[in-house]
């Protein structure tokens, strides 16, 4: 799976924008994992592309760092990534924590 600067391309969407958001999904539909949990992501990736949610990517995100998807989680992540995108350097390690890529 191809990363930007050293970060898995879903973490690269979400905090930099950079791949885009149909970059980063064919990044990871063709490095599929054999994670039971992320199957029906995947699934959901192959049938809306880039029109899925934000939130769905962080949960697949979660889940393939093996953390539970759960709503409080994935909140927690959401607010990490805008305050990142603002530029909080705190946030976005919080986030790169979270999803073990620090």
């Amino acid at each position: 799976m191809s990363a930007v600067d050293g970060l898995h391309p879903l973490d690269a969407y979400l905090l930099d924008g950079n791949p885009t958001k149909a970059q980063a999904i064919a990044a990871v539909l063709s490095d599929r994992r054999p994670i039971e949990r992320a199957q029906a992501f995947y699934r959901a990736l192959d049938a809306l592309g880039a029109k899925v949610a934000d939130e769905a990517l962080i949960a697949l995100r979660l889940t393939l760092a093996g953390r539970t998807a759960d709503d409080a989680a994935i909140a927690t992540l959401r607010t990490q990534v805008a305050a990142a995108r603002r530029g909080d350097a705190m946030a976005r390690a919080a986030y790169l924590a979270a999803v073990e890529t620090a």
